[in-house]
């Protein structure tokens, strides 16, 4: 692989509507555009997906400015790359700032597609020419809006409800839900809200036929998800505690869980999470793709993950449009009837909207190679 420059582009793009979570709320979201450029001209592009605060890992944009500028661009010009995998090898002696490290790697990865005139999805190995998504829905003030709101994307078709619940949110929330749309597929994502002394509560839920509970428990932890696993029969999903094919592995050995959330930033990119993909395969353990509020760039990433065959549960990628409005692709992320169809041009598959880029741009620093 041929590259010539790397772009590091800071962006700041409001939601068009509040998020709020157990952690805390959000509505700008300030990220990095990775952009790595040969000498033919081909650009491929990645997206940073940490928050301004360490809410849901210790990364931030702060330090995933510092990690990528003093750390890891430096590795990437002292060494030829001949494959994208080769990357997350080098990366290694950088200790954890997996968001940091996805942020370049996914760039590579789309540059490198392009240069082989092929799909990201291909150059990955999916075979999918559609996905199905699902969307995640923030906490609301009250349980009359998140009905509306449910009610809203159920008609859109959406295959998946993602709940996010806390406690004082949670059972009764649930209950009033389940009685609107008995029959819809509703789970529900705690944010490592609940701890041990909540098992109780917890167990409470198993009356919602959910199709998962995603991370009840700490965010660093697989030994009291696999206790709680034991105790309840809602299939428990773990996300914040998968960092690696490492972590996959010891939390099917132990128990905690029965379905993995594959988040390309969580877990260091896309290499890392093929490997993941590929042990659960193995395995026979579901998984889907989580979202991170991601621009265009991010959710074309996610789209061409989720084409590998073991993503059989719907994921967060949901349209542009629900989120952002204005995205920085052509066309945007467009989901119909719950449905993704695949683009098959070359890369990540979209056009960079070059004027919404700009738009939404603070500052760019480049690195020559």
């Amino acid at each position: 692989m041929s590259i010539k420059q790397l772009k590091l582009r800071k962006l700041r793009m409001n939601l068009k509507h509040p998020f709020s979570t157990s952690f805390g709320t959000i509505q700008k979201k300030e990220f990095f555009i990775t952009e790595a450029i040969d000498v033919h001209g081909n650009h491929g592009y990645g997206e940073s997906v940490a928050f301004s605060s360490p809410w849901y890992t210790e990364e931030t944009v702060a330090t995933n400015q510092h990690v990528m500028e003093d750390f890891l661009i430096p590795i990437l010009q002292e060494n030829k790359l001949h494959h994208p995998d080769e990357v997350s090898k080098l990366f290694k002696p950088i200790k954890g700032n997996n968001m940091a490290k996805a942020a370049l790697e996914g760039a590579i990865w789309d540059l490198y597609a392009k240069q082989k005139n092929i799909s990201l999805a291909e150059a990955l190995g999916g075979k999918k020419r559609q996905i199905e998504v699902g969307i995640s829905i923030g906490i609301q003030s009250t349980v009359n809006e998140l009905i509306e709101i449910i009610s809203q994307n159920v008609e859109a078709g959406y295959k998946r409800i993602k709940l996010k619940i806390k406690p004082g949110w949670d059972f009764e929330v649930l209950q009033k839900v389940r009685t609107h749309f008995p029959d819809t597929m509703i789970m529900a994502d705690a944010n490592s809200a609940y701890t041990r002394e909540d098992i109780w509560q917890l167990q409470k839920l198993d009356d919602f036929n959910l199709m998962m509970i995603e991370q009840p428990l700490a965010h660093d932890d697989i030994v009291d998800h696999a206790k709680l696993q034991s105790t309840i029969h809602t299939p428990i999903c773990l996300d914040e505690s998968i960092h690696s094919l490492g972590d996959t592995r010891k939390a099917y050995e132990l128990g905690s869980c029965k379905i993995i959330n594959i988040k390309i930033g969580r877990v260091g990119g896309l290499t890392e999470a093929k490997k993941i993909h590929d042990f659960c395969l193995e395995h026979n353990i579901p998984v889907w793709c989580g979202g991170m509020l991601e621009s265009g760039v991010g959710r074309a990433h996610n789209i061409a993950l989720t084409t590998l065959s073991q993503f059989t549960l719907p994921g967060d990628t949901a349209g542009s449009s629900n989120y952002w409005e204005k995205d920085i692709i052509q066309p945007e992320v467009i989901a119909e009837n719950g449905v993704i169809h695949v683009p098959d041009s070359p890369g990540i598959g979209y056009e960079i909207d070059k004027n919404a880029l700009d738009e939404f741009t603070e500052w760019v620093k480049v690195f020559q190679f």
